[in-house]
């Protein structure tokens, strides 16, 4: 159990939905033991797993007072109500951007022992649970931002010594289109 080293934009795993969890073992404890520490270590609201290079439907979150992680999550948006706040992600490190979120949801799923859980969410935990569940079908959230931001977004990106833009239209098909 350790702390594991994230995953930047650009690597293949973060636009793959990822697989779900059937065994509830020690090798899936230890999962989410170092998506915590590596959370923690790096000061993230939450961490899910392709984020350290697994493609596993988990992920861990620290943010607005509550902290858990839930393996095989599904969020529901509970009313229409969105929010439009800046977000980053570990990913994505040094940036952020305006990204309109459900302001209330439920995240369902289970623990590390296979046991069901429910976190309901309403504003900067709701965001979390949603950018979270994201990661978990490929999405990041420069995904969910207002079309007049891609370039700008894309330029950012660009600029930044961890990025490597060789397959960007593999990666962000949307947003290489948008430059």
């Amino acid at each position: 159990m350790s702390v594991q080293p994230i995953t930047f934009f650009g690597d293949p795993v973060l636009r793959t939905r990822a697989q779900e969890v059937v065994d509830f073992d020690k090798t899936l404890r230890a999962l989410i033991q170092d998506l915590w520490d590596t959370m923690e270590q790096q000061g993230g609201a939450g961490v899910a797993a392709p984020q350290i290079g697994v493609g596993l439907r988990v992920f861990a979150y620290h943010c607005a007072g509550h902290a858990g992680h839930l393996v095989n999550p599904t969020v529901r948006v509970l009313d229409e109500e969105l929010d439009e706040q800046a977000e980053g992600c570990l990913s994505i490190p040094g940036m952020s951007w305006e990204c309109r979120r459900a302001n209330r949801v439920l995240a369902t799923g289970w623990n590390m022992h296979g046991e069901p859980v429910q976190v309901p969410g309403e504003g900067l935990l709701a965001r979390c649970l949603q950018h979270e569940a994201d990661h978990l079908d490929g999405v990041l959230y420069i995904d969910r931002l207002a079309p007049e931001d891609a370039s700008l977004v894309m330029r950012d990106i660009r600029q930044t010594a961890w990025f490597d833009d060789s397959a960007l239209e593999e990666l962000s098909p949307a947003l290489a289109r948008r430059n």
